[in-house]
């Protein structure tokens, strides 16, 4: 364990205050009306619309403070601009169209007449998220949280400080115009070291997200009680397989990398099948070197193409955020297969066929949290999978996994709804039996 990021309990009251506000925020919040949330969700989504200009300025200042850095993908990660904040509009948009996640009716079972089970979705409680470099993050996961009933502790990067106070101070504008909801319910935590003692406190906090890199990642699970919900890297494949489309194949590859390359669903590692490798790579030569791919080969990728460098072990376990590239030639399906199993990051990968049997033996074989069949890695994401905006992409097996929206910011509870039953009926020589009888799921619990 990273001995920086343990967690003493310390008595901090700025934290304690931050965190106990956010709980009373939360218990009014899981039981606000939903048209009050869309309400809030819609003049939320009118406030960046109108604040656009000072948005854009104080990203500026983040930028300017940033300059001199190499981190190309860090810089791109930051940089806000007018279509970003207006794919952010969208997405808070949609989310106040999206049915309420709250409350909804899972199942239904009666154990005995007049005695009746109920499972609903309720609202997680005080989830702190933790993310790198991308202001526009902040927006995103407010919609969600605030539809899902959910209070949030935000801790951004300190290259978007700026811009993250920035949409904080809207979170304020709300309030004044949406007296009915909650003060407390978002908050901002401004330094690391109040972000690691917030981590000592599993009485306020119900769940941590961090977004970032694999070692941020691995430092909060380490450093923390509470249950941790995230991915700790974006090592994302492509197989291009035998029977695969090459034109069609070459430019879901380039999209799947250039398109943009800073974030965890570009694609990394390219795997194509030995018998079509002299064929796919004449095309998507030209196409890489137009995109400005920095390509990295096995020795039997180099063997066709031999003025690009040697990739390595580190390379094909290496999420490079940027348009470096590596390329791997297979021996088939089992072997991309064994290959993701080995070198992958479980978060998205993907197969380029016409064979209809290697499609789904492909998409049943690899244990991703998203699996594609020609189509490019980067669908993986909230908004393009219809939920609106996300919080994150899981590769944990908890109870969310991929892109985390709406759903994966809920969980149950059991409600059992009864006419003075006593469990002493139902034990014993003449215990009354259950029915244990599912009923229709209609209406909410």
């Amino acid at each position: 364990m990273n001995s920086s990021m343990k967690s003493p309990r310390k008595s901090s009251h700025l934290t304690q205050d931050l965190l106990s506000d956010c709980k009373n925020a939360f218990l009014a919040l899981r039981t606000l009306e939903l048209k009050i949330r869309n309400q809030a969700l819609k003049i939320f989504a009118d406030l960046i619309e109108q604040n656009e200009r000072l948005l854009l300025e104080q990203n500026q200042m983040d930028l300017e403070a940033f300059e001199g850095s190499n981190d190309e993908s860090l810089y791109a990660r930051l940089k806000l601009d007018v279509t970003k904040l207006e794919q952010v509009v969208h997405g808070v948009r949609d989310v106040a169209s999206l049915p309420d996640p709250v409350g909804q009716l899972l199942e239904r079972t009666q154990l005995d007449s007049g005695l009746v089970l109920d499972k609903i979705s309720v609202p997680i409680g005080v989830i702190a998220i933790v993310f790198e470099s991308r202001p526009d993050v902040i927006p995103q996961i407010l919609s969600l949280a605030l539809k899902s009933g959910n209070a949030v502790a935000l801790k951004g990067g300190r290259e978007s400080l700026q811009t993250n106070r920035a949409f904080m101070n809207l979170v304020s504008d709300l309030e004044r115009q949406m007296p009915e909801l909650p003060s407390g319910w978002a908050k901002l935590v401004d330094t690391r070291e109040d972000f690691r003692e917030l981590l000592a406190y599993p009485e306020f906090v119900d769940l941590v997200i961090p977004r970032g890199s694999n070692e941020l990642v691995r430092e909060i699970m380490n450093s923390t009680q509470i249950p941790v919900l995230g991915h700790a890297e974006g090592v994302c494949h492509l197989y291009i397989h035998a029977k695969a489309d090459i034109t069609k194949s070459v430019e879901v590859a380039i999209d799947s990398k250039a398109q943009y390359p800073a974030v965890c669903n570009a694609l990394e590692t390219l795997l194509i099948d030995r018998k079509v490798a002299k064929d796919f790579l004449s095309g998507f030569e030209p196409a890489a070197i137009d995109k400005a791919i920095e390509m990295r080969g096995c020795p039997k990728t180099r063997q066709i193409l031999p003025n690009i460098e040697a990739a390595n072990d580190k390379d094909w376990r290496t999420e490079h955020g940027n348009l470096t590239l590596s390329i791997k030639i297979v021996d088939g399906l089992d072997d991309a297969v064994a290959h993701i199993s080995k070198f992958g990051s479980h978060h998205t990968d993907g197969i380029l066929t016409e064979d209809a049997a290697a499609r789904e033996r492909f998409l049943a074989n690899v244990d991703s949290a998203c699996v594609m069949a020609n189509a490019s890695t980067r669908f993986a994401d909230g908004f393009r999978f219809g939920m609106g905006a996300e919080v994150g992409i899981s590769t944990a097996k908890t109870h969310a996994r991929g892109p985390v929206g709406l759903e994966g910011l809920t969980i149950y509870k059991y409600v059992l709804r009864g006419k003075g039953q006593v469990v002493s009926s139902y034990v014993g020589q003449e215990a009354k039996p259950f029915s244990h009888k599912k009923l229709p799921l209609t209406g909410r619990s």
